[in-house]
């Protein structure tokens, strides 16, 4: 009894602490804004923990049941993706493309007017509303829309693509951690998903405290906002750099005999 509660205690704040990796903060910091709100901001959270934690399951049971070996290449290549990632979030945070879709594919975005040949709007309002009575466009239209009706598909689907991408880089790692500590594979299965809770619970708490200044004093620290987006923006871009070369150049993906140990 005591040593389950360990393995439980153990893989969930293991997991926990796994979430504050630069990496993974970094990245989270460019798509949680001011005006995510603390409970939309840990919903970001929930959904990279939960890809995060589908790669890991997914990898990791591979590697512990059917003993499945990544070659060092394929390992930095995972690693590699990784950095990519963090540059193409940082360059798209920077030019506003990032904060574009965000406002474009949320739920209640604004509906663009297209003139009439005439030089007329499109549609004309009575009373705030459209003479022309149609749906309402502000309301998710589609099934995954309405599965997520606070932050839209789009919102929810980046977090996850974003955790599954980490996930590759700490997959392999995660799981010869647990291979050489837990005899029984099933019980290593079950500790990876003990580890993944503890990743979702983690980033969780990481998102809403990104969010909890904005949400709590709006006034004081909207000025900041663009400058506090710019900097995490630079901050992706920069670590992204350094990530890259460090499994390009570094440790040799590039080169004839790349050199990789799962960490």
């Amino acid at each position: 009894m005591i040593s389950f509660l360990a393995i439980v205690l153990v893989g969930f704040f293991l997991g926990m602490r796994h979430a504050t990796d630069p990496d993974h903060v970094i990245a989270v910091t460019t798509i949680v804004t001011r005006k995510s709100g603390i409970a939309r901001a840990g919903l970001i959270g929930a959904l990279w923990g939960l890809g995060h934690t589908f790669t890991i399951f997914v990898v990791g049971s591979a590697i512990i049941l059917f003993k499945v070996t990544i070659p060092p290449r394929v390992g930095l290549s995972m690693e590699f993706a990784v950095g990519l990632m963090l540059i193409l979030l940082g360059i798209l945070n920077l030019t506003g493309v990032l904060c574009w879709l965000q406002e474009r594919l949320s739920p209640g975005a604004a509906i663009l007017e297209f003139p009439f040949r005439d030089g007329s709007a499109s549609s004309s309002t009575r009373g705030g509303r459209s003479s022309l009575e149609g749906p309402d466009r502000t309301k998710p239209r589609t099934r995954m829309g309405k599965a997520f009706p606070g932050i839209g598909f789009y919102n929810a689907l980046r977090p996850i693509v974003i955790g599954i991408i980490h996930g590759l880089a700490g997959s392999a790692a995660v799981a010869l951690m647990v291979m050489t500590t837990i005899a029984d594979p099933w019980w290593a299965i079950a500790y990876l998903l003990l580890f993944g809770a503890g990743t979702v619970a983690g980033m969780i708490l990481i998102t809403s405290l990104i969010a909890m200044p904005f949400a709590c004093c709006p006034e004081r620290f909207s000025y900041w906002n663009r400058s506090i987006s710019a900097a995490s923006g630079l901050l992706s871009i920069g670590f992204g750099i350094f990530l890259s070369y460090k499994m390009g150049i570094v440790y040799g993906l590039f080169t004839e005999y790349p050199q990789w140990t799962p960490r």
